[in-house]
């Protein structure tokens, strides 16, 4: 998911993407023109996120859309499915048509680097969500949600659920994610507490639900006496509630997640899982486009460069507070 071209290749294929609609491409231009109140608003922002299969990434460019063009802009919206390649292409065809920022879910802390700093020479400003990049003083904002603080939430209370003991499977997400190793380092920082709590698989299924599928399954072959599963996201946690299913397990094992999607809120209102970790996805792309936009009109966002929105619990106490990635 997550060629050697020549420049101009790049750019053919960067501004056929833009044009593109559906399928996890990019959305066609679209906004009203910048209100009288709004002089130095207007033109393009671009959005560049993860695959819209993944609710969590499709709520945040839902959100940054509709924040964008409600202050006047134009946008396109697209997808580099997590490859490095795509996510150039992406930030180059928006350099191309002279956008005014870009909103970025990065394709590797790593990788994105450098586009991100082609883009700022360029003068087109970046403001990254939900994953940071490796670097500072690049982008003109990292807003991302405090993972290590909602993975303790998280951790506590998949302890508490577990009563302190048990054998347990820690489902991880992409390796070159920042956001995969910070929570689950948080998950560690609350589980080591409990010497009762036994780690007896922990598998990278690269935030997928097919292959939190398959990997669970290949661990309930090997051992059945599991107690608990923890998850890096909704998404594989999703998928290890269809396997312990299939198994005929889920009944008593407990199951947490992270992100707070809608999906992995109904499992949880239907006792399949026993809590996530929401992030506010909503929020995050929002407040990044509202500092592109003072950064277009005055130069400056207001705001330090790293920028973290705290997580909550949800459980099903609670789950009905919660709409899409957000309090309702």
């Amino acid at each position: 998911m997550r060629r050697v071209l020549t420049m101009a290749l790049s750019l053919t294929l960067g501004c056929a993407a833009l044009t593109a609609c559906g399928g996890g491409g990019e959305q066609p231009a679209t906004g009203a023109p910048a209100s009288s109140g709004s002089a130095a608003a207007g033109g393009l922002i671009a959005v560049i996120t993860p695959s819209h299969d993944n609710p969590f990434f499709k709520a945040e460019a839902d959100a940054a859309k509709a924040q964008a063009e409600k202050l006047g802009y134009q946008t396109s919206v697209a997808s580099h499915d997590d490859d490095p390649n795509k996510q150039s292409e992406l930030i180059d065809a928006a350099i191309s048509r002279q956008a005014k920022a870009i909103i970025l879910d990065n394709a590797g802390a790593d990788a994105s680097i450098g586009p991100v700093r082609k883009a700022t020479e360029a003068g087109v400003p970046v403001f990254l969500i939900d994953r940071e990049i490796n670097a500072t003083g690049i982008a003109k904002a990292q807003i991302v949600s405090n993972n290590s603080q909602g993975a303790q939430l998280a951790a506590q209370s998949f302890v508490e659920a577990m009563k302190s003991k048990g054998n347990y499977v820690e489902l991880v997400g992409k390796e070159s994610d920042t956001n995969a190793s910070v929570r689950s380092k948080g998950f560690a920082d609350v589980i080591s507490q409990y010497p009762d709590m036994k780690q007896v698989a922990k598998e990278s299924a690269n935030w997928d639900q097919q292959e939190a599928f398959t990997k669970m399954e290949t661990i309930i072959q090997k051992n059945r006496d599991i107690q608990g599963v923890i998850a890096g996201n909704d998404t594989m946690a999703l998928g290890a509630v269809a396997a312990l299913k299939a198994a005929n397990l889920l009944d008593k094992v407990t199951v947490v997640g992270f992100d707070g999607s809608p999906d992995a809120i109904a499992a949880i209102k239907a006792g399949e899982m026993h809590a996530t970790a929401l992030q506010p996805a909503a929020l995050g792309a929002t407040s990044a486009v509202d500092q592109a936009d003072q950064f277009i009109k005055t130069g400056k966002t207001g705001k330090e460069e790293k920028q973290s929105i705290d997580c909550e619990l949800v459980t099903k106490d609670n789950a009905d507070d919660f709409g899409v990635f957000a309090r309702k």
